[in-house]
């Protein structure tokens, strides 16, 4: 059992979770199932079989474990209207800088119109109350400042993922004013909808490409040295489970008061776990014990952002989050799971991290 620090509140209470077969909606199912919640899944097939959807066979113990691809906008209402939410928490998207490149229409369709389809699926389906948009903190326009980004700042972006979760925040804000605006709630509509803006969230069980932690294990589990593309760039590291407390802090605050919080809102790490990707990769190595990196930086690589920060003033004021976990303690809890995947019960490990991080309160 999880610990409940929203005081029974998701009990009971039918949400749905787009990208649940991905790493961050595994983890968001995990706990929100944990919780009492009929969660409803709508994702794409996992992308490995290693996947923390796949080892935790989270799939076999929700409401709903479906496959669909959210830019079919017909399925996405199909799928609204026969289940029912009441929550909404849309993750699904093409997360990866580099692979935008190589998809840049596919990554647009995805992200932009994805979101766009199922803000239309909420706009018909009358029993959703809350939506809880997902994008990146990759989505202001990053002039590389050591300032945190504010959730007024403009977005922007250069490469096609950045610059597409920009659009998919412009659209949001443009659906928010159009179809969901606070000054219209009871009257118009009933649903509250905000967008949520993470830093560069770690955990077990993500294996996609070019991510700093899928890509030390791979080459930790094949005894190579791990290859190092971009040692000096800064980023706000996070446990999984950081934002995702956030997200679901602010769903039950939009549920309580429906027009108080409908707006963006950062969920980063404290300053200090801003560290470069050397130091990342140093303190995995260190905790899994075992490896050594290897510096294969090249100047004419494709284009990612060497310096990027969010500012959470707004959460911790307004909200009462905090992140919970330091930087050592994250890196801990990461290393754990992948340590021990192979040999235990994984559904039982990823309780057992949720139970740690909130016993873990720094604050």
């Amino acid at each position: 059992m999880v610990e409940d620090i929203f005081d029974n509140f998701f009990a009971g209470k039918r949400v749905l979770v787009t990208g649940h077969t991905g790493f961050k909606g595994s983890w968001l199912s995990i706990w929100l199932h944990e919780l009492g919640a009929e969660v409803i899944g709508v994702g794409l097939e996992p992308y490995s079989e290693r996947d923390n959807y796949v080892l935790s066979g989270i799939g076999k113990k929700i409401k709903a474990d479906l496959r669909a691809d959210i830019r079919d906008g017909e399925k996405m209402k199909m799928i609204f209207h026969e289940y029912q939410p009441e929550i909404v928490f849309h993750l699904a998207a093409q997360p990866l800088v580099r692979l935008s490149y190589e998809i840049p229409v596919e990554t647009y369709e995805t992200n932009v119109m994805g979101t766009i389809h199922v803000m239309e699926a909420i706009r018909e389906t009358k029993s959703v109350k809350v939506a809880v948009m997902i994008t990146t903190d990759k989505c202001y326009d990053n002039k590389e400042q050591v300032e945190g980004y504010v959730e007024t700042d403009p977005f922007g972006g250069y490469d096609p993922y950045s610059s597409s979760k920009g659009a998919c925040e412009i659209a949001i804000q443009s659906w928010r004013r159009s179809f969901f605006n606070p000054e219209n709630y009871g009257k118009k509509h009933t649903v509250s909808l905000a967008s949520v803006r993470a830093g560069n969230v770690i955990g077990g069980g993500d294996w996609a490409l070019d991510r700093i932690i899928p890509d030390c294990i791979r080459a930790l589990e094949e005894q190579k040295p791990i290859e190092i593309r971009s040692p000096k760039s800064v980023r706000p590291w996070e446990h999984v489970l950081e934002p995702l407390s956030g997200y679901m802090l602010l769903a039950q605050k939009m549920w309580e008061s429906p027009t108080e919080y409908c707006e963006g809102w950062n969920f980063g790490p404290e300053t200090e776990s801003v560290s470069t990707v050397w130091d990342v990769a140093m303190a995995l190595v260190k905790n899994y014990g075992e490896g050594e990196l290897n510096d294969v930086s090249d100047p004419n690589a494709l284009h990612e952002a060497k310096l990027l920060m969010l500012n959470i003033n707004k959460a911790k004021k307004r909200l009462g989050w905090y992140p919970r976990l330091d930087m050592n303690a994250c890196i801990q809890l990461v290393a754990d799971w992948y340590k021990r995947y192979k040999k235990e019960d994984v559904y039982g490990i990823c309780v057992e991290e949720i139970n740690q991080f909130l016993g873990n309160n720094e604050n």
